[in-house]
């Protein structure tokens, strides 16, 4: 895919939603963390269900902490993985108090070392809470840059690198959730709606469909 090409395609998927936000509901960085690792494997309706229950009782690494892995199951139950994801949030909330006075960190590293928090989980809290421009390859992600033609790869990290130099500078900041929220609702993993793309024009997806009912 050439340079214009990448250009009008994020020139479109901008004027969409202009103003992209996550779908993670939160009110700080702290939240927002914790939410992203719950978020695993799971889907967003899902964990803001479970924390708009348990940021009311603790939506600071203190209170978690007092919560312990225990406390804090019980909200979470309905979140796949949730036993490990009660010890990860417990474990990263202990360490940002022993560590980072109870601060989320601003920087990749810091966050990294934090339990329970990847590569994707810190360029969605350093994306979102602390407006860097960063880009999270989640698996719509993955599979849009993929199956466009934008930015192919075989495994996030190459994915990542090559939208990192591929998407012009001016979108770069809000190019995680256009990209994202693109594959989540139209360019679906078994039936993307081609027909009803706004960038099927530009895309080099050799599979896609035009057919009038919009199956693919």
């Amino acid at each position: 895919m050439n340079k214009t090409k990448r250009y009008e395609i994020m020139k479109r998927l901008a004027a969409i939603r202009p103003n992209p936000q996550s779908e993670l509901h939160y009110r700080t960085p702290y939240e927002l963390l914790v939410a992203v690792v719950l978020s695993a494997q799971a889907t967003d309706k899902s964990v803001n269900l479970a924390t708009e229950k348990l940021f009311p009782v603790a939506n600071t690494p203190e209170a978690m902490v007092k919560l312990g892995v225990e406390g804090l199951t019980p909200y979470i139950r309905t979140i796949g993985l949730y036993r490990n994801k009660a010890k990860h949030v417990i474990a990263l909330s202990e360490k940002l108090l022993r560590d980072f006075d109870g601060v989320v960190p601003e920087d990749r590293e810091s966050l990294e070392s934090l339990p329970g928090v990847g590569r994707k989980t810190a360029n969605v809290v350093l994306n979102v809470a602390f407006c860097q421009p960063t880009i999270a390859v989640d698996t719509h992600i993955f599979r849009v840059s993929n199956r466009t033609g934008f930015a192919p790869g075989k495994t996030p990290l190459e994915v990542e690198e090559k939208l990192l130099k591929f998407v012009p500078q001016e979108f770069k900041k809000d190019a995680h959730h256009w990209l994202l929220l693109h594959g989540r609702y139209c360019c679906k993993a078994t039936k993307p709606d081609c027909t009803g793309c706004p960038i099927v024009d530009l895309c080099e997806f050799k599979k896609k469909s035009l057919k009038s009912d919009g199956e693919c």
